[in-house]
């Protein structure tokens, strides 16, 4: 099957904001708001606490982003709610007041396409919350509300706040607060396209999908593409699907999933033993125990073999999210873990994302932790800042880093070497994660062209040697350091 994905996606870099946490802009909010007892910014995030970021804070900030490299932002929920992460959805038309509302968010995303800043918002369309309207009506009114066959209700009463009677109707994982739609209604349905089609109309260049597979009705994933496609062509379509993602990834869903399958690969084989088992508990991408080069290639193989190639350049590639542990944290705060990681990030088909903060050291365990407020200037971690814009810049001027074939080159112990290529344009991409020296001669005779020249990291090409008419790259490669090799 022939199918589109959106060109822009293959070449972006995503930056992934959860709005409460990233900055504050006191200058521009309501009056209500401006002595709300806002917790504090650098105190750890408490699980309802708000820290009062908004929406003007993060458009102050768009230099930032924008010098960093970034060309695209995901947002975490934006719509009105009552809880700090926004996937308790109340109002998908209004965006939360505390972030500076529909206008703020209006300035927000002309101030961002003006910088060539593509925004992608999370859709929560599995569930909402009880404050929903159309809830809250049977809610009041019960076995008279017309909306009762918009959820999944069992029996009345309701009961959606005490756990000492059953909640008589269906709800996310057993969570009260989030009654599931039922979306074999074809009203619910037509209300959940709306809101898709409004928010793309309004300018929006993408959807992020929470859980989106926990919605079984036939063809609603195929709808929704149609419908969103019918209005921009180019919007993104990306899913949360932590797994084989097969199903959704057939071209007529999805243009991509979170590929926490190399996530977790690729945290495994950077951070070994490093990694810190209780800060992966309840998370299903494995990216522990460690697995060595070789392993990490088969891993690695298997996952480019699982999804059209179209796909693979518009997966959205990740190390850290909004669900998991920060890497600097998992690995013990072992800085050589999150740049070999970053690196291979980099150097990844697919688009890389990176958690707000991640880029200058900030910490953070399992939810809520992972999601503290960013730090000031004084508190980066100026290593992972240049690291990062480093690598996003040589991302952004070699095109067979973004579409470019992968061809792995040697893997074996502790050594990963691979290329990327684009007709006569080939990068070396060299990873030693072992802890001694690695010196190793790599046969580069069939590449089209034969990089030797180190633009990036540690390592070292002592000699080129002929041999039996191949042509061999000397490399030594530092512990823990990587490099990236080009024919300039």
């Amino acid at each position: 099957m022939e199918f589109h994905t959106p060109n822009w996606a293959k070449h972006a870099v995503f930056y992934q904001i959860f709005p409460d946490r990233f900055a504050r802009s006191p200058q521009h909010q309501q009056n209500f708001l401006r002595s709300s007892p806002w917790e504090d910014w650098d105190a750890p995030p408490t699980l309802q606490g708000y820290k009062g970021g908004d929406l003007w804070g993060i458009k102050d900030n768009l230099d930032y982003i924008q010098d960093l490299g970034i060309t695209a932002i995901y947002f975490t929920p934006i719509f009105q709610s009552a809880c700090n992460h926004r996937y308790h959805t109340h109002d998908y038309y209004q965006v939360d007041p505390i972030l500076g509302g529909n206008i703020a968010f209006r300035e927000f995303l002309d101030a961002a396409h003006e910088k060539n800043i593509k925004i992608v918002l999370d859709g929560v369309f599995n569930h909402c919350s009880r404050g929903f309207f159309f809830f809250h009506d049977v809610l009041e009114n019960g076995s008279y509300s017309p909306w009762i066959d918009w959820f999944e209700i069992e029996d009345f009463p309701l009961a959606p706040y005490t756990g000492d009677s059953p909640a008589n109707y269906r709800s996310w994982v057993g969570n009260r607060a989030l009654p599931v739609f039922n979306h074999n209604n074809p009203q619910v349905r037509e209300y959940l396209m709306k809101i898709a089609e409004y928010w793309i109309e309004f300018g929006i260049d993408g959807w992020r999908l929470d859980v989106p597979f926990e919605i079984s009705a036939p063809g609603f994933w195929q709808e929704f593409r149609q419908r969103v496609k019918a209005i921009n062509p180019e919007a993104y379509i990306v899913g949360e699907i932590w797994g084989d993602s097969r199903q959704w990834l057939d071209g007529t869903q999805f243009d991509g999933v979170m590929n926490y399958l190399f996530t977790g690969a690729t945290i495994a084989f950077t951070g070994g033993d490093r990694i810190q088992p209780q800060h992966i508990q309840g998370r299903d991408y494995e990216p522990y125990p460690p697995i060595s080069a070789t392993e990490y290639a088969t891993k690695i193989h298997n996952l480019l073999q699982l999804y059209p190639w179209e796909i693979q350049l518009t997966q959205l590639n990740l190390l850290a999210s909004h669900d998991t542990a920060r890497l600097l944290t998992m690995a013990d705060g072992d800085i050589n873990t999150v740049k070999l990681a970053t690196l291979l990030l980099m150097t990844f088909p697919g688009a890389p994302s990176i958690y707000y903060g991640d880029e200058v050291g900030l910490m953070g365990g399992i939810d809520p932790d992972c999601r503290r407020g960013f730090p000031q200037a004084q508190d980066w971690n100026q290593e992972l800042l240049q690291t990062h814009r480093q690598l996003i810049q040589l991302r952004h001027k070699y095109p067979c880093l973004r579409i470019g074939t992968y061809e792995v080159l040697h893997a074996q112990g502790e050594l990963y070497v691979f290329a990327r290529i684009r007709e006569t344009e080939v990068l070396i991409i060299a990873v030693n994660t072992g802890s001694t020296t690695i010196n190793h001669n790599l046969d580069i005779s069939q590449l089209t062209s034969q990089p030797e020249v180190v633009i990036y990291g540690t390592g070292t090409i002592v000699q080129l040697l002929p041999e039996s008419h191949n042509t061999y790259l000397e490399l030594t490669i530092p512990p823990r350091t990587g490099c990236i090799i080009a024919k300039e």
